[in-house]
């Protein structure tokens, strides 16, 4: 039995309803238990520790290299996934099985009712989830890896940009140098946003080019081996002076500030809201609070948005081992949008920055 089915057996223990087997659908979820990292594949975790992949035959050579300690049970194609189910728990003396109700289709769910006898199916909720808040050595080290990759195509995208890039040219050059130094591909689309396209925080590069555009907005990660990375930088033109650039800059200032006395509040039993708040204050005081349209950040890992989340509704308490964006932004209809964006990892002691890309004022000039 593995370290993280062992820790799902636990959990399964502490449920309100505890059942005799937890049925898990999600496919980042069966990644995360099993090291599958095919598709249309159940897991089932039995109370006991058992684990059986129930699959289809175009995957029976992929799970006995990926899962070689995993039962697996392998449906024909004549069979369904949920006859191949029903077939399983014949042989078997389950009679209550929890699923999970964020995953799970209502018609998927008549059907298992429909088919299956002598089944209590009790609705679950991100008890699978709530295990990759905390993250192991193991993926620790993989998302160093994707941090690294982000960074390193980032300063190699940045350094080509002319007047006559683009922001669909930026996006595109970043996914395929992030591809080339060995991500499987973007943790999310790339967000490239040239002066007032920055003030929509999730905007779709367009065919804009760099030439006449003061400010530019890039929210960049990279996918490897599953796991991602998130980073943003807000660059400017200085050399060009006006109300906007002072404008710019002083706000910018106050975002980086915000986005500090948020990390410094970083630490292991800290709540999630006290760190969205850290950042807020500082955005209120200078008159910004009102720009700041999102919440502070989120964890991320297998998917690039996962709990905990940090802002004004959060009722996470922070713990050692999650990896969490830091993100303040503040945003200007029509005139232009800063948002600084870095990973870091909750420590015994307290924090640990994963980005290290410059960040400061001089730092993100913009030279095309």
């Amino acid at each position: 039995m593995t370290t993280r089915i062992e820790r799902l057996v636990t959990s399964m223990a502490e449920l309100d309803q505890p059942v005799e087997a937890l049925l898990i659908c999600s496919e980042v979820n069966v990644r995360y238990l099993s090291g599958f990292t095919g598709d249309s594949t159940w897991l089932l975790v039995r109370s006991n520790g058992q684990a059986t992949l129930l699959s289809d035959r175009r995957y029976e050579t992929q799970i006995a290299e990926q899962c070689p300690n995993l039962e697996s049970a392998i449906r024909p194609p004549s069979q369904t996934l949920v006859g191949l189910l029903a077939e399983y728990l014949g042989d078997v003396s389950i009679q209550s099985i929890g699923f999970e109700a964020d995953h799970v289709h209502v018609a998927t769910l008549r059907d298992w009712r429909d088919q299956i006898e002598g089944v209590q199916w009790v609705e679950t909720s991100n008890v699978v989830e709530q295990l990759r808040w905390i993250k192991d050595a193991d993926e620790l080290a993989t998302i160093r890896r994707a941090i690294s990759v982000a960074e390193r195509s980032f300063l190699s995208v940045i350094h080509k940009l002319t007047p006559q890039t683009t922001e669909r040219q930026i996006a595109h050059e970043l996914e395929s140098t992030m591809r080339s130094l060995g991500a499987s591909g973007v943790a999310f689309d790339v967000i490239a946003g040239a002066e007032p396209s920055g003030a929509l925080p999730h905007y779709h590069p367009r065919d804009v080019a760099l030439a006449d555009c003061r400010t530019l907005l890039i929210d960049w990660g990279a996918r490897v081996d599953g796991y991602c990375s998130d980073i943003t930088r807000t660059f400017h033109k200085p050399e060009v002076r006006s109300a906007t650039s002072d404008r710019f800059e002083s706000a910018y200032q106050v975002v980086l500030e915000a986005q500090e006395a948020a990390i410094e509040t970083i630490r292991d039993g800290v709540e999630a809201i006290q760190v969205d708040a850290a950042a807020r204050n500082v955005l209120q005081k200078a008159g910004l609070g009102d720009a700041f349209k999102h919440g502070l950040g989120h964890g991320f890992g297998l998917q690039i948005h996962e709990d905990p989340r940090m802002g004004p509704m959060s009722k996470e308490t922070l713990q050692e081992g999650m990896v969490l964006t830091v993100e303040p932004g503040v945003y200007f209809e029509g005139e232009f949008g800063i948002r600084i964006e870095d990973d870091i990892l909750v420590t015994a002691t307290g924090f640990e920055r994963l980005t290290s890309l410059p960040k400061g004022l001089d730092d993100c000039r913009l030279v095309v």
